[in-house]
Protein backbone atom coordinates (compact mmCIF):
# COMPACT_ATOMS: atom_id res chain seq x y z
CA UNK A 1 0.00 0.00 0.00
CA UNK A 2 2.86 2.33 1.12
CA UNK A 3 4.49 1.68 -2.10
CA UNK A 4 1.43 2.39 -3.84
CA UNK A 5 0.76 5.69 -2.45
CA UNK A 6 4.61 6.71 -3.90
CA UNK A 7 4.08 5.73 -7.25
CA UNK A 8 4.65 8.35 -9.44
CA UNK A 9 0.90 7.62 -10.83
CA UNK A 10 -0.83 8.36 -7.29
CA UNK A 11 -1.34 11.90 -7.62
CA UNK A 12 -2.68 11.94 -10.67
CA UNK A 13 -4.98 9.03 -9.97
CA UNK A 14 -6.18 11.39 -6.24
CA UNK A 15 -6.71 14.11 -8.83
CA UNK A 16 -9.00 12.57 -11.21
CA UNK A 17 -11.22 11.37 -8.39
CA UNK A 18 -11.44 14.40 -6.70
CA UNK A 19 -12.79 16.12 -9.82
CA UNK A 20 -15.39 13.13 -9.98
CA UNK A 21 -18.12 15.21 -8.25
CA UNK A 22 -17.38 18.32 -10.79
CA UNK A 23 -18.08 15.83 -13.86
CA UNK A 24 -21.22 14.64 -11.88
CA UNK A 25 -22.75 17.87 -11.60
CA UNK A 26 -22.31 19.23 -15.02
CA UNK A 27 -23.54 15.64 -16.73
CA UNK A 28 -26.65 15.72 -14.00
CA UNK A 29 -27.10 19.89 -14.98
CA UNK A 30 -27.03 18.66 -19.17
CA UNK A 31 -28.80 15.52 -18.70
CA UNK A 32 -31.45 17.37 -16.63
CA UNK A 33 -31.30 15.26 -13.64
CA UNK A 34 -31.06 17.94 -10.68
CA UNK A 35 -34.46 17.94 -9.67
CA UNK A 36 -37.13 20.49 -9.78
CA UNK A 37 -35.00 23.24 -8.68
CA UNK A 38 -31.48 22.54 -10.56
CA UNK A 39 -29.48 25.98 -8.97
CA UNK A 40 -31.30 24.89 -5.72
CA UNK A 41 -29.48 21.48 -6.00
CA UNK A 42 -26.01 22.78 -7.73
CA UNK A 43 -25.72 25.48 -4.62
CA UNK A 44 -26.45 22.50 -1.91
CA UNK A 45 -23.94 20.15 -3.80
CA UNK A 46 -21.15 22.35 -4.22
CA UNK A 47 -21.63 23.20 -0.49
CA UNK A 48 -21.67 19.40 0.46
CA UNK A 49 -18.38 18.73 -1.90
CA UNK A 50 -16.77 21.48 0.13
CA UNK A 51 -17.39 19.82 3.53
CA UNK A 52 -17.02 16.49 2.84
CA UNK A 53 -13.32 17.49 1.00
CA UNK A 54 -12.97 19.57 3.94
CA UNK A 55 -13.65 15.61 6.12
CA UNK A 56 -11.14 13.90 3.95
CA UNK A 57 -8.23 16.75 4.46
CA UNK A 58 -8.25 16.85 8.43
CA UNK A 59 -8.63 12.92 8.42
CA UNK A 60 -5.27 12.83 6.69
CA UNK A 61 -3.23 13.54 9.61
CA UNK A 62 -5.18 11.28 11.75
CA UNK A 63 -5.12 8.36 9.23
CA UNK A 64 -1.28 8.68 8.64
CA UNK A 65 -0.02 8.91 12.69
CA UNK A 66 -2.80 5.73 13.51
CA UNK A 67 -1.98 3.62 10.23
CA UNK A 68 2.20 4.48 10.26
CA UNK A 69 1.20 5.73 6.75
CA UNK A 70 3.54 9.06 6.13
CA UNK A 71 3.14 8.59 2.74
CA UNK A 72 -0.24 10.19 3.04
CA UNK A 73 0.83 13.22 4.15
CA UNK A 74 2.15 14.11 0.00
CA UNK A 75 -2.00 14.28 -0.75
CA UNK A 76 -2.82 17.00 1.40
CA UNK A 77 -1.76 19.89 -0.38
CA UNK A 78 -3.57 19.00 -3.40
CA UNK A 79 -6.73 18.21 -1.26
CA UNK A 80 -6.92 21.11 0.42
CA UNK A 81 -6.81 23.02 -2.64
CA UNK A 82 -9.49 20.66 -3.85
CA UNK A 83 -11.83 22.23 -0.59
CA UNK A 84 -11.05 26.10 -1.71
CA UNK A 85 -11.81 24.64 -5.28
CA UNK A 86 -15.29 23.15 -4.61
CA UNK A 87 -15.77 25.95 -1.75
CA UNK A 88 -15.23 28.75 -4.91
CA UNK A 89 -17.99 26.72 -7.19
CA UNK A 90 -20.14 26.91 -3.84
CA UNK A 91 -19.89 30.61 -3.67
CA UNK A 92 -19.83 31.17 -7.95
CA UNK A 93 -23.24 28.64 -7.97
CA UNK A 94 -24.24 31.05 -5.04
CA UNK A 95 -23.63 34.08 -6.86
CA UNK A 96 -25.27 33.26 -10.07
CA UNK A 97 -28.08 31.45 -9.27
CA UNK A 98 -29.40 32.98 -6.68
CA UNK A 99 -27.98 36.81 -7.04
CA UNK A 100 -27.57 36.94 -10.99
CA UNK A 101 -23.99 38.14 -10.26
CA UNK A 102 -25.48 41.61 -8.95
CA UNK A 103 -22.39 42.52 -6.75
CA UNK A 104 -23.92 45.50 -4.87
CA UNK A 105 -26.87 43.08 -4.06
CA UNK A 106 -24.17 39.94 -3.12
CA UNK A 107 -22.49 42.53 -0.63
CA UNK A 108 -25.84 43.46 0.85
CA UNK A 109 -26.44 40.01 1.61
CA UNK A 110 -23.53 38.98 3.20
CA UNK A 111 -24.13 41.48 5.64
CA UNK A 112 -28.02 41.11 6.13
CA UNK A 113 -28.05 36.97 6.10
CA UNK A 114 -25.25 35.67 8.71
CA UNK A 115 -25.57 32.61 7.19
CA UNK A 116 -23.90 34.55 4.12
CA UNK A 117 -21.60 36.04 6.34
CA UNK A 118 -19.75 32.97 7.70
CA UNK A 119 -19.86 30.99 4.67
CA UNK A 120 -17.96 33.97 3.08
CA UNK A 121 -15.62 34.34 6.23
CA UNK A 122 -14.83 30.45 5.89
CA UNK A 123 -13.89 31.05 2.21
CA UNK A 124 -11.87 34.15 2.58
CA UNK A 125 -9.64 31.94 5.30
CA UNK A 126 -9.72 29.44 2.48
CA UNK A 127 -8.31 31.54 0.00
CA UNK A 128 -5.34 32.60 2.26
CA UNK A 129 -4.78 28.92 2.59
CA UNK A 130 -4.70 28.16 -0.82
CA UNK A 131 -2.65 31.27 -1.63
CA UNK A 132 0.07 29.91 1.32
CA UNK A 133 -0.03 26.31 0.50
CA UNK A 134 3.26 26.77 -1.92
CA UNK A 135 6.87 26.21 -0.78
CA UNK A 136 7.80 29.58 -1.40
CA UNK A 137 4.95 30.96 0.85
CA UNK A 138 6.29 28.52 3.08
CA UNK A 139 9.67 30.26 3.29
CA UNK A 140 8.64 33.49 2.81
CA UNK A 141 6.38 33.39 6.34
CA UNK A 142 8.57 30.89 7.87
CA UNK A 143 7.70 27.52 9.26
CA UNK A 144 6.25 28.86 12.83
CA UNK A 145 4.29 31.49 11.19
CA UNK A 146 2.61 29.58 8.54
CA UNK A 147 1.99 26.27 10.61
CA UNK A 148 0.03 29.46 12.96
CA UNK A 149 -1.89 30.52 9.92
CA UNK A 150 -2.76 27.11 8.54
CA UNK A 151 -4.36 26.07 11.84
CA UNK A 152 -7.34 28.66 11.19
CA UNK A 153 -8.11 25.84 8.84
CA UNK A 154 -10.11 24.65 12.63
CA UNK A 155 -11.99 27.98 12.29
CA UNK A 156 -12.74 26.96 8.34
CA UNK A 157 -14.43 23.97 10.13
CA UNK A 158 -16.27 25.49 12.37
CA UNK A 159 -17.97 27.91 10.08
CA UNK A 160 -18.43 25.78 8.08
CA UNK A 161 -20.53 23.54 10.19
CA UNK A 162 -22.13 26.77 11.27
CA UNK A 163 -23.07 27.82 8.07
CA UNK A 164 -24.17 24.57 6.73
CA UNK A 165 -26.69 23.98 10.13
CA UNK A 166 -28.24 27.82 9.15
CA UNK A 167 -28.29 27.04 5.33
CA UNK A 168 -30.95 23.04 6.74
CA UNK A 169 -32.39 25.29 9.72
CA UNK A 170 -35.34 26.48 7.67
CA UNK A 171 -35.94 22.54 6.27
CA UNK A 172 -35.58 21.22 9.92
CA UNK A 173 -33.12 18.92 8.27
CA UNK A 174 -30.52 18.29 11.10
CA UNK A 175 -29.59 15.05 10.84
CA UNK A 176 -26.78 15.16 8.21
CA UNK A 177 -25.75 18.36 9.75
CA UNK A 178 -24.84 16.72 13.39
CA UNK A 179 -23.42 13.55 11.04
CA UNK A 180 -20.71 16.16 9.73
CA UNK A 181 -20.23 18.14 12.89
CA UNK A 182 -19.70 14.75 14.55
CA UNK A 183 -17.02 13.71 11.97
CA UNK A 184 -15.25 17.07 12.44
CA UNK A 185 -15.27 17.05 16.21
CA UNK A 186 -14.13 13.66 16.21
CA UNK A 187 -10.95 14.75 13.63
CA UNK A 188 -10.38 17.99 15.47
CA UNK A 189 -11.19 16.35 19.20
CA UNK A 190 -8.07 13.57 17.59
CA UNK A 191 -5.84 16.64 16.74
CA UNK A 192 -6.21 18.47 20.13
CA UNK A 193 -5.44 14.79 22.04
CA UNK A 194 -2.58 14.37 19.76
CA UNK A 195 -1.14 17.62 20.31
CA UNK A 196 -1.33 17.45 23.88
CA UNK A 197 0.06 13.89 23.92
CA UNK A 198 3.07 15.27 22.20
CA UNK A 199 3.63 17.98 25.19
CA UNK A 200 3.26 15.82 27.80
CA UNK A 201 6.26 13.10 26.31
CA UNK A 202 8.70 15.90 25.19
CA UNK A 203 9.38 17.04 29.14
CA UNK A 204 9.48 13.15 29.66
CA UNK A 205 12.29 12.25 27.14
CA UNK A 206 14.11 15.43 28.51
CA UNK A 207 14.30 14.39 32.16
CA UNK A 208 15.34 10.66 31.35
CA UNK A 209 17.79 12.28 28.56
CA UNK A 210 19.41 14.48 32.10
CA UNK A 211 18.82 11.25 34.66
CA UNK A 212 20.81 9.69 32.11
CA UNK A 213 23.61 11.70 31.91
CA UNK A 214 23.87 12.09 36.08
CA UNK A 215 23.93 8.01 35.90
CA UNK A 216 27.22 8.24 33.56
Amino acid sequence: MRKLLLHPAAKPVVFVLCLFPLVWLVYATAANELGANPAEALIRATGDWTLRALCLVLAITPLRVITSTPQLARFRRMLGLFVFFYGLLHLLSYAWFDMGFDVPDIARDIVKRPVILVGSLALLLLTLLAATSFNRAIKALGGKRWQALHRSVYAVAGLAILHFFWMRAGKNDFGEVAVYALVLAALLGWRLWHRMRKRQAVPGAAGAKVSGARAR
